[in-house]
């Protein structure tokens, strides 16, 4: 039987959000519906509902989903109704990569998490005419009030209760991809230096990340002072604010004169991605996390990459997310990963001012809270 619900379906050429009344297919053999408890509001989705990237709309966005199963497919082993469990990005589980235990680099990864269609090209979603509106991206569209999702979507978890449920949420995309990204692909050795450009909630994920290490330098590079202030509250033992100054000289002058070990470039910002790569010690590593939302087409000087410079792409941090994410939570749980201090909650009618405050920068990690 099919699910009417209430989302937020991001229109084509309006860049807003409107909350609509749209039906859900029921579960196939491998799907799952999940009554969403909480959703993160990432500047992906924004990406997407400014037409920057190329997910077809209209289509009901949302992919940092905390919820509880109602009710799952035939083939479904992994949850039960009853379950609360996380959402994260989708993969197809028998390609190469995911055989090996990469799925962020699934063969049909894209296809998967943006296209807004399921593998044989319908939508899980229809609006109240029939019409199909574009559904799990990144598995899940889960800016919603329930959300019919891939099963290997699907991360079971043990909350207290749904208050504590909500607060895992933004564990599934921003804090993945920082914390994975600098654990997962850089592992920082003794003594190495790790910079962050960027200290919004992927920078500052990665910059608690490498708290975690024996990295002895830990460099926040950003614009604004508020943020700085946090990422300093959070571990960084140095504080930059990029804004009229020589950053290469700075950032060298802070790693000792050789360059920084490892960067993590989360803004998109291709000036500062050249940038990066021109800081970058010997051996070193610049990760690619930010996705540019307009101009994507970064230049480097060759003769400076061969003597070992790497600028690597992570996605989702690299993660299995099957064991990572419960890992994430453990460490938020024991102190260690303090995410929470990155969250501004808001309820569902104030999802414009949450658009608002994601834009501007006022609020780093908005989390819809939705009631039942």
């Amino acid at each position: 039987m099919s699910t009417t619900t209430t989302a937020a379906v991001a229109e084509p050429g309006t860049g807003e959000f409107a909350w609509r009344t749209v039906v859900l297919d029921d579960p196939r053999p491998d799907e799952v519906l999940v009554r969403i408890v909480a959703t993160g509001l990432c500047h992906t989705d924004l990406t997407v509902l400014a037409g920057r990237q190329p997910t077809v709309l209209p289509a009901v966005l949302g992919h940092e989903s905390a919820g509880v199963v109602e009710s799952v497919g035939s083939g479904v082993t992994r949850v039960r109704p009853g379950d609360q469990v996380l959402l994260t990005f989708n993969s197809c589980g028998h390609c190469a990569r995911c055989r090996s235990g990469v799925p962020t680099q699934c063969e049909s990864f894209f296809a998967r998490n943006f296209s807004g269609r399921r593998e044989d090209g319908t939508a899980p979603i229809r609006g109240e005419n029939g019409a199909p509106i574009g559904g799990q991206f990144f598995g899940q569209s889960s800016l919603a009030y329930h959300a019919l999702v891939s099963e290997r979507s699907v991360v079971p978890i043990d909350a207290t209760d749904e208050d504590d449920l909500a607060a895992l949420a933004p564990a599934n995309c921003g804090v993945q991809a920082g914390v994975g990204t600098v654990l997962n692909v850089l592992r920082p050795q003794p003594g190495d230096s790790v910079a962050v450009f960027g200290a919004g909630a992927v920078g500052l994920s990665a910059l608690m990340a490498a708290r975690l290490t024996a990295a002895t330098a830990l460099i926040a590079v950003d614009i604004v002072d508020s943020r700085l202030k946090l990422a300093g509250e959070l571990g960084a033992t140095h504080l930059v604010n990029s804004t009229g100054i020589d950053l290469l000289s700075t950032l060298r002058e802070l790693a000792g004169g050789t360059g920084v070990t490892h960067i993590v470039e989360t803004t998109g910002v291709t000036a500062l991605l050249e940038q990066a790569i021109e800081a970058v010690a010997v051996n070193g590593t610049v990760a690619v996390v930010g996705a540019p939302g307009g101009a994507n087409r970064a230049s480097f000087n060759v003769n400076a990459m061969i003597d070992g410079r790497t600028v690597r792409g992570v996605t989702c941090g690299a993660s299995d997310r099957i064991n990572f994410i419960p890992t994430l939570v453990e460490l938020y749980r024991q102190g260690r990963l303090p995410f929470d201090r990155l969250v501004r909650t808001y309820a569902p009618e104030q999802l414009w001012q949450a658009v608002a405050d994601t834009r501007s920068g006022h609020t780093l990690k908005p989390v819809i809270r939705f009631p039942h």
